[in-house]
């Protein structure tokens, strides 16, 4: 196979950049979140609730009830280092394909509780579509620990 270069960069350092990319911007979410706030207060599942409850669809309402309602600090800590876990993960290269299945999911239920406010979907929508692309194109096999330690292919 004929490796191409584009910039002095091959394919595959490419998609490990836009990898590390959205490692680093879930590393960027995780740093801007109150996380006094949202681990003492639950202030971000509080917010959520609210949201959940004005939603469109009813099921989203009943869902965030049934799941999410009855363990707000679990569900807070859950939230917050997810979203450290998906950071590092994805920067380091370390569980690559964990992490990026798990960042498209936490993505599509951001965009799924928040489907009526389009101020934020941008972000969750591009930030699926690179999950989706990097782990369909097994970004994991340049810079990353699941090379250098031989893990899942690479």
């Amino acid at each position: 196979m004929q490796v191409v270069h584009t910039y002095g960069l091959s394919v595959a350092e490419w998609l490990a950049l836009l990898r590390i990319g959205l490692g680093l911007w879930w590393l960027e979410s995780w740093r801007h979140k109150d996380k006094k706030g949202w681990l003492q207060r639950g202030t971000g599942i509080d917010w959520a609730k609210g949201v959940a409850a004005r939603h469109r669809w009813p099921f989203v309402a009943r869902c965030f009830d049934q799941m999410v309602a009855p363990r707000p600090r679990p569900m807070a800590y859950t939230v917050v280092f997810a979203e450290l876990a998906l950071g590092l993960g994805l920067t380091v290269g370390l569980l690559t394909p964990i992490a990026l299945v798990g960042g498209l999911l936490l993505n599509l239920l951001y965009f799924l509780l928040m489907i009526h406010d389009w101020a934020e979907q941008g972000q969750n929508l591009m930030m699926a579509l690179i999950s989706l692309v990097a782990l369909l194109a097994m970004s994991w096999q340049t810079w990353s620990l699941d090379s250098a330690f031989h893990l899942f292919g690479a």
